[in-house]
This record gives C-alpha cells, structure tokens and sequence, in this order.
C-alpha cells in the first residue's frame, strides 16, 4: 500500500522539490502581459501631471463659481494644449476634460450649467460644492510605488506602469517546464484512429494551462511505454528545463512505465529520489514525483495522473502552486460559494468538482456541477463548460443545497 496523502500534505513535499527563480530580465510593456514583477514600479511622474478639468465646461474664479454669474469667455484650452490664457475676475476660459486648468482660475463649471449667447455665458444652475478640478499627483506622486514585486502583470496593471511614464519593467524570468503526455494509445488530432487508440489532450491542456500560470514551454512530447526509449526521451526533455510536468502511466497498471522508470523498478535509473503516492481527493488520487538527473543538475518532475479531468484538477491543484512559488508571487486565492444543487460525492475523499457559477438575489456565488457525471475523471467536456472548481472542505458522501465549498475561477 502506498502513502496516502492529503492534499495539503502533498503540496508541501512538492514545495520542497523546486527552488525560487533569481535570474531576470527588462521588457516593454508590450511584451510583459502575463509576467510577474520582479522589482517595484516607481511612479517616474506625478499623475495627473499637472492640475487639470474633470469635465468639459469653462475654467473660472472661484468668487464667479454661483448661480446667475455672467462671464466673458477669453480663451480655449484643449487637452494637450500648451496654452495657459491670462483670465481676470468677471471672464472664464472654456475647457475641455483633461486640459490644464488656466493657472489663475480655482475651478471648472460644467457646460450643462451654463447658457452661452454673443461670447458671454451665464450660469444657470448652482454649480455645488465640486470645482471639478483634478490636483496634480491626486492618483500618486513622482516617486511613489505604483506596482509592487511579485505582481502577475495584466492589462490593467500594464496601463499604470505606462501612465507614471515606465515603458519597461523588470520581470522574473519564465519557468522553464517541459510537459510530456505518455500511452502507445495516444494519437495526434486529426490523425486516422485504430482500434484502442485515442486522441493525445493533456499536452495540449498542460502547455496552454502553463503559458497562462506565466512558465514557458520548452518541449511537449508524446512518450511510448517502452522504458528505454522513454527514459532517452526524459532526458532530451529534461536537459533545458526548470521543471517536466508528466501526465499518465502513475497506477499500478503492468504497463504504468512513469512508474517503473522513475522508481527504478526496471533497474538503474536517472531518478535520484522519487515517491508514488495517494492523494485523498478525487479526481487525481494516484500522484508522483522525483528528481531526474540532467547532466550535473537534479530537475524536479511532477507526474499526474493521465484521466483528463484528473490532469486537469491536478494541474490546479499542484502545478500551479510551483509555477508561484518559483516565480515568487502570492497564489490566486480560493473564495467561498454556495452549493446550489445537490450532487453525490466519494466516500472517503475531498471532492474537486468543475463548477459554473451564478449569484443569488443577495450577490453571493452560487455553483453546480457543469457536468451531471459531476467529477468523473474521464469526463473532458466537464472542464470545458465550468467556469472554475470547487473544492470540498472534507471528504463527505453527498453534497446538499446551501453548503460552503472553495471556488476558484480558472485562469
């Protein structure tokens, strides 16, 4: 009998198998969506730059900002103008959102408020307490943090490092990791399928999941269930890797060779250290990992197991996980939801479920099971129509309307 694990417990021996990345690299903005920061992003500019109009409207003295003022219009100052019109009490400059604001006017009133007729407008609605005026460094300063370290860059973090004047940023190098499916069942999409034959998914899963947790795929092969071969093979995928995630072949079966190469159980391997376990979860029970040696270093292997529900939980689960910790940024966390519909569960282990999502009339999350086979692990379009997973609290028999489970949106 093997360890059993849970899945907490397991985690952590994969922790300790890979090590923090230090090596990095400066990229543009256009290239860094996706990276994770290695150094802090420092405002280069106050933002706004300059005092300038939250609205279109005219730019007037404070003591003219009332109900019934009538003002000489003596400019115009557009956004990106240079222009800076010389205005006294009793006139206004018409402005647009964005310009900067006239430096001898306090405020802006709203077109809306005002009536315009022969160079003079008048204001016709009381203008309020908000000069609609935006101060200089309001959003930061020059200087100032904007994006700290170990940030997983995105759209909207990308767009503040280019609004505080930063066009590079300093990111971790990628994560190396090949990613290896295996069977002499597995055949490429859209090739001709003979008897006991299926189409080859978890690579394809597996490198798409992993340029999206930030890592860089540098080899996914197909590998047979001869041992030779697929230990000659393991090493050309294993020599320019940080990290070989591997699904299939980690049973007990008689043709399991991810398990006889790596445990050594066909004689002299290039696994220094490996441990098959069982994960107390469903799907993904049976687990693996080891230390393969590629010339004079030691990589750390991952193996899953190869249902595709259960590549995919593990993925999750475990993969991700590494992909963080090498990068050195915080993982994406788990939230909590509502159990909308009842679905059954394994006797004895914690439940991962592909789950949609929806709110109730109070905005709390809801979720069921996007496939009635629930977590089955052969179940492929279960993934594909779920919006994320759910995770059990602890192993139960049945889940019941109104309970509280994880979620966590996939990526």
């Amino acid at each position: 009998m093997r360890d059993r694990l849970s899945i907490e417990e397991y985690r952590a021996e994969l922790f300790r198998l890979v090590a923090r990345i230090t090596d990095v690299e400066t990229v543009s903005l256009d290239r860094a969506d996706g990276r994770t920061l290695a150094t802090p992003v420092t405002a280069a500019t106050a933002v706004p730059v300059f005092v300038n109009s939250a609205m279109d409207g005219f730019a007037v003295h404070e003591t003219d900002r009332h109900w019934g003022a009538e003002l000489s219009v003596v400019g115009t100052v557009a956004a990106g103008s240079p222009l800076d019109p010389a205005m006294g009490r009793g006139e206004c400059v018409r402005i647009m959102t964005g310009a900067p604001l006239p430096s001898q006017a306090d405020a802006v009133v709203p077109v809306e408020l005002t009536e315009e007729s022969g160079g003079i407008i008048r204001i016709v609605e009381e203008p309020g307490a908000k000069n609609h005026v935006r101060a200089a460094g309001e959003d930061f300063s020059a200087g100032a943090e904007v994006l700290s370290a170990g940030l997983r860059l995105g759209p909207r973090a990308l767009g503040a490092a280019a609004a505080c004047g930063r066009g590079e940023v300093t990111v971790v190098r990628r994560p190396r990791v090949a990613v290896i499916a295996t069977g002499d069942e597995l055949r490429p999409a859209g090739a001709m399928l003979a008897r006991g034959q299926i189409y080859e998914s978890n690579g394809t899963f597996m490198a798409g999941q992993l340029s999206r947790m930030g890592a860089e795929v540098v080899a996914s092969p197909v590998l047979p269930d001869d041992p030779e071969s697929f230990a000659a093979r393991l090493d050309a995928a294993a020599s320019g890797a940080d990290l070989v995630v591997l699904s299939g072949g980690v049973s007990v079966g008689d043709h399991d060779v991810v398990r006889q190469v790596l445990g050594g159980e066909l004689g002299s391997s290039a696994a220094v250290r490996s441990r098959f376990v069982h994960v107390v979860m469903q799907p993904g029970k049976p687990q693996g990992w080891a230390l393969w040696r590629a010339g004079e270093r030691e990589v750390p292997l991952v193996a899953l197991p190869g249902n595709p529900l259960s590549t995919m939980v593990s993925c999750e689960l475990f993969v991700e996980p590494l992909i963080d910790a090498m990068l050195g940024r915080e993982p994406r966390p788990w939230l909590r939801a509502l159990v909308g519909s009842p679905w059954p569960a394994p006797r004895g282990r914690r439940q991962v479920v592909p789950v949609v999502v929806s709110s109730d009339e109070s905005g709390r999350l809801v979720v069921a099971p996007a496939h009635e086979g629930v977590s089955a692990s052969h179940l492929v379009s279960a993934a594909a129509r779920a919006d994320g997973l759910a995770l059990l609290d602890e192993p139960t028999d049945n889940v019941r309307p109104g309970d509280l489970v994880s979620f966590r949106r996939y990526l």
